[in-house]
């Protein structure tokens, strides 16, 4: 059977024989709970009067313990008791009777403490979570001059601050969902402030160590079956506003569509944010965009393994940023003169595909939310969806979304497939020999406008998104500098977008040497001195991270003497790339343009295919790609 136990912190559970002894029970709870000591105690009851006393001699069904049942556990938090019967006590010294398989010393009143504390299951949540965690979020109201009759100095029930919550506010106000940090105060907000709040994570797996049966297709029982889910709307969301701090940010990310006409896919970067727009909200500031390697088309896009994704989350690491969503074009040319494009996306057709909802809510896997209010230390994710289509305008626009934690977590445990000819529906995978699928279900109105229960097979993917406003700020915000030749992103293979060394040599000798910090000051340049293939510098790059993420141009001076960027300045000069690096000199500029004329008649390697080319030409004769 299973025993749920609940601690300040969290729930979890144990397996556990009705005939098994209660001393046994407490060797599981410390195991489950990874304690360092035995100095807790359980409880049937909240209250903690009525104590489940560790035993060898006391069975879990003569005290009345059932499958499915609660217990409490708490932490001793003073000098330890010796209790009247030494063969129950667990975790202290046994001088007499008993076996004495729990036997140490007596434990010193801070030793006591010290485990009680670390029964709480500490986790660290976001920074932007530890901020609004301090606030009170209470929405404060002016004196209504015409319903209060009470002093300047008092309050009423007319304009007594409202909670983050209410349902009033946020319909006044237009707010469609409460941010996640107004759900929390919501549910820590009763007598018991929350203290045996846990928010747990859907399991839509056979739970395993079942020994009652044989294992699926051939037996399954009520314990480790999974239970049957019913989607709900969720009423919250993890992050309430995407903002990009410039509208750069997306015109250089668009450029590549406007080049080929194919679709682009990108990742995020950036930081999490108080958002005031809505109590205790959260907003995702966007600062940069990454392209991983992908192959692109005119109507779909297919990602490639990317080696580089540690280096870029290590570089954006020591710029102060983490990855917080993905954005994906879906354009599709109306007028090619005046740049309108088509209105593909909306309640008629569909909002996110059922490829696009499992992508998200895989990725949103990948970037769980820290939460200490869950057993498992996570609960939802704060990574964000970005859509560039056309509006009813047939302009561009941006729209936002996440999948709720419903999908993400249908999505985790392969339940959840897409249909094969229409988009705005998704289907449950029906049971097989190899993976058991609990039913899920999703309520809808009939026809009669009566509330009715469908099995999700095929299930509409709106009842599985949560839209989140994309948005720009008035006065646009530069973390990174805006150059007016900006270095090519990474991954593009179309011709004047290529990474390579006469490429940097040609962008770095547009900027004096006071201006190396404006040079340096560009995520995609970052990321390409940190990964070029003759003198990778990702060992030294952390002063110059320091120096961009400051705008400290002193300190990025002092890395530029360095002798890891000297080396780089003489590679870059014996490669031939035509351009001096900073501060090289006019003789350092002559002599590169010497190397690439003398170059241009002999053969040269591709850099892309490493075909060796016998001419002079401008492209690869084997994979046609620039030189």
């Amino acid at each position: 059977m299973i025993i749920r136990i609940q601690s300040p912190e969290g729930t979890k559970r144990v397996e556990a024989k009705p005939t098994d002894s209660t001393k046994l029970l407490y060797e599981k709870v410390h195991k489950a709970f990874g304690l360092s000591g035995f100095n807790f105690a359980l409880y049937l009851s909240r209250d903690k009067k009525t104590e489940l006393v560790s035993s060898p001699r006391k069975t879990l069904k003569s005290c009345k313990l059932n499958h499915g049942d609660m217990i409490y556990l708490h932490g001793v938090n003073g000098p330890l008791q010796v209790p009247e019967e030494p063969s129950s006590c667990v975790g202290t010294s046994s001088s007499g009777s008993g076996n004495g398989e729990n036997s140490k010393k007596p434990q010193t009143t801070g030793e006591v403490q010290q485990v009680a504390s670390s029964i709480k299951s500490f986790v660290v949540e976001d920074e932007v979570d530890q901020m609004l965690a301090k606030e009170s979020g209470l929405i404060e109201r002016k004196k209504n001059l015409q319903l209060c009759r009470h002093g300047s100095n008092s309050k009423c029930v007319h304009c007594i601050p409202l909670d983050p919550w209410d349902e009033g506010y946020m319909k006044e106000q237009n707010i469609k969902h409460m941010s996640f940090t107004s759900y929390l105060r919501k549910l820590t907000s009763g007598v018991d402030k929350g203290k045996f709040v846990a928010l747990e994570n859907i399991n839509c797996k056979i739970k395993p160590g079942c020994k009652d049966h044989p294992p699926w297709p051939k037996g399954i029982c009520s314990k480790c079956q999974p239970s049957a889910i019913t989607l709900n709307r969720q009423s919250y969301r993890h992050v309430d506003n995407v903002m990009f701090e410039n509208p750069n940010l997306v015109e250089r990310f668009l450029n590549y569509w406007r080049v080929t006409g194919h679709q682009r896919v990108g990742f995020l970067y950036g930081k999490y944010e108080t958002h005031l727009d809505v109590p205790l909200g959260i907003k995702a500031t966007v600062m940069a965009v990454y392209e991983p390697p992908q192959e692109g088309s005119r109507d779909h896009v297919k990602l490639l393994p990317d080696s580089k994704k540690d280096i870029v989350d290590e570089i954006a690491k020591g710029l102060g940023m983490t990855c917080v969503g993905w954005i994906f074009t879906d354009l599709v040319p109306l007028d090619s003169n005046n740049g309108t494009v088509r209105y593909l996306r909306h309640a008629d057709t569909y909002f996110l595909s059922a490829h696009e909802v499992i992508t998200a809510a895989h990725l949103q896997s990948l970037h769980p939310n820290k939460c200490r209010l869950s057993p498992d230390g996570y609960f939802g994710s704060k990574f964000v969806t970005v859509i560039v289509t056309g509006d009813k305008n047939n302009q561009v626009h941006m729209e936002g979304y996440q999948v709720s934690n419903q999908c993400q977590s249908v999505v985790k445990d392969r339940c959840l497939i897409p249909t094969k000819d229409a988009p705005e529906l998704a289907y449950i995978r029906e049971s097989t020999s190899e993976q058991y699928v609990p039913d899920v279900y999703f309520k809808e109105k009939d026809q009669y406008n009566n509330e009715v229960v469908r099995l999700g097979r095929p299930l509409p993917v709106e009842y599985l998104l949560l839209d989140c406003p994309v948005s720009t700020p008035n006065e646009p915000l530069y973390s990174f500098a805006v150059n007016a030749s900006n270095f090519p992103v990474a991954n593009r293979l179309v011709e004047g977008h290529l990474q390579d060394f006469n490429t940097l040599a040609s962008y770095l000798q547009k900027f004096s040497d006071e201006q190396f910090l404006e040079a340096v000051s560009d995520f995609h340049v970052l990321i390409f001195i940190a990964t070029m293939d003759m003198l990778p510098l990702r060992e030294y790059i952390g002063p110059l991270l320091e120096a961009v993420k400051k705008r400290d141009r002193a300190q990025a001076l002092e890395w530029k003497q360095s002798e890891h960027w000297a080396t780089v300045e003489q590679l870059v000069m014996a490669s031939g790339g035509g351009a001096a690096v900073l501060g090289a000199g006019g003789e350092a500029a002559a002599a590169g343009s010497s190397a690439q004329s003398s170059s241009s008649s002999t053969s040269w390697t591709c850099q892309h295919c490493t075909f060796i080319n016998q001419t002079a030409s401008e492209n690869c004769e084997m994979c046609h790609l620039p030189r």
